[in-house]
């Protein structure tokens, strides 16, 4: 029998392998545990919620929350990995670093009300992944108006969720409240560099696909 040497034992990949070894990749660091770079806004405010229900509830927004922001983090890796140019790439990548901060005090404030992320969240990630990628390739102007528009609906939700937070949980309110100086700021900036706002049938169109997201990732 033939032994078969050192080379020969290795596989030769194709572009396709190398495909999903990056999505794997990706994956594993949307979905994987998550570590901030900055301090917990929550950290040094008291539980005020006790109440089984509420904290069900609120639990049911973080949830939201946490998956909006898995959303976020892989619109922003496919139009980084589709980007023209390398700044705007760059900028892309930057900005979903600065989403992982959101993912892990979402998980950690999920945590804390004795709940879990969504169980779409690889979903999320994969169908927003693929929807970034063609923003990307659609030119770094409509790419970077495409997060402007994202954040502006991000902001949007948000402060609905504000508006339907108990009075008393001031550590969940404190989060949303710098989720969502971070979303605008996002916007912003990607306006800033030249962004051009999607036609308003496309705005429709990711309201809707928004709204679907809500309405599952607060049950499953």
């Amino acid at each position: 029998m033939k032994t078969l040497t050192q080379p020969e034992r290795q596989r030769q990949f194709t572009p396709g392998d190398g495909i999903i070894f990056k999505l794997d990749k990706l994956l594993k660091s949307a979905l994987g545990p998550h570590v901030a770079g900055r301090p917990y806004p929550a950290e040094h405010l008291a539980e005020t919620v006790k109440d089984a229900a509420t904290r069900n509830k609120i639990a049911g927004l973080m949830r939201v929350n946490h998956a909006g922001e898995i959303c976020a983090q892989a619109l922003y890796h496919g139009q980084a990995a589709t980007a023209r140019k390398s700044g705007v790439s760059e900028s892309m990548a930057q900005a979903a670093q600065e989403e992982v901060d959101h993912l892990a005090w979402c998980a950690r404030r999920l945590d804390e009300l004795g709940s879990r992320p969504s169980l779409l969240d690889p979903f999320w990630y994969a169908g927003s992944f693929v929807i970034g990628g063609i923003a990307g390739i659609s030119g770094d102007k409509r790419s970077l108006g495409f997060v402007a528009e994202t954040e502006k609906q991000v902001v949007n939700h948000l402060q609905q969720h504000l508006a339907q937070l108990p009075v008393e949980d001031a550590r969940s309110r404190a989060i949303l409240e710098q989720m969502v100086n971070d979303e605008a700021r996002h916007g912003n900036e990607a306006l800033h560099q030249g962004g051009e706002l999607p036609p308003g049938p496309i705005r429709t169109l990711m309201k809707m696909t928004a709204k679907i997201m809500t309405f599952t990732a607060q049950r499953i």
